[in-house]
């Protein structure tokens, strides 16, 4: 995917099962610029829980990242709900994007233009600009 597909004002989400940085696509149709818009750690992990089935026997970690994925897929919803975004880059570990995919809403999914099964959320800025453009 070229760097074209990948509209000024995209929100893109560097996410793992313990944190998500987001960050806005500034660049002009020349090439991506991101700028940190923030980001979003886990709260309330063990009153709230994980969402759906999963293993009785998952370690601690594993249940705070499914219960993370979920609030992460609640945020974007509540973003895309409120107009917030018209199109998502999503760039998340692959057990993290495997956990969120089946609890992200249609009006989500629907605005993803970009999906990258990486680890990426302690790289440079630079280093998720050059591996956006080079998807």
């Amino acid at each position: 995917m070229s760097n074209s597909t990948i509209p000024t004002n995209c929100l893109v989400v560097v996410a793992t099962g313990a944190e998500a940085r987001l960050y806005r696509n500034i660049g002009d149709g020349e090439g991506i610029k991101l700028r940190a818009e923030g980001t979003l750690n886990p709260r309330n992990l063990s009153s709230e829980g994980p969402s759906g089935s999963y293993v009785t026997d998952s370690s601690p970690k594993e249940t705070d990242e499914a219960t993370f994925s979920k609030q992460l897929a609640h945020h974007l919803y509540s973003l895309a709900n409120n107009g917030k975004f018209d199109n998502l880059v999503l760039a998340a570990d692959p057990d993290s994007l495997g956990e969120m995919r089946p609890l992200l809403h249609k009006e989500v999914t629907d605005k993803i233009v970009l999906e990258l099964p990486k680890t990426l959320v302690n790289s440079s800025i630079k280093d998720i600009e050059r591996t956006i453009q080079n998807n």
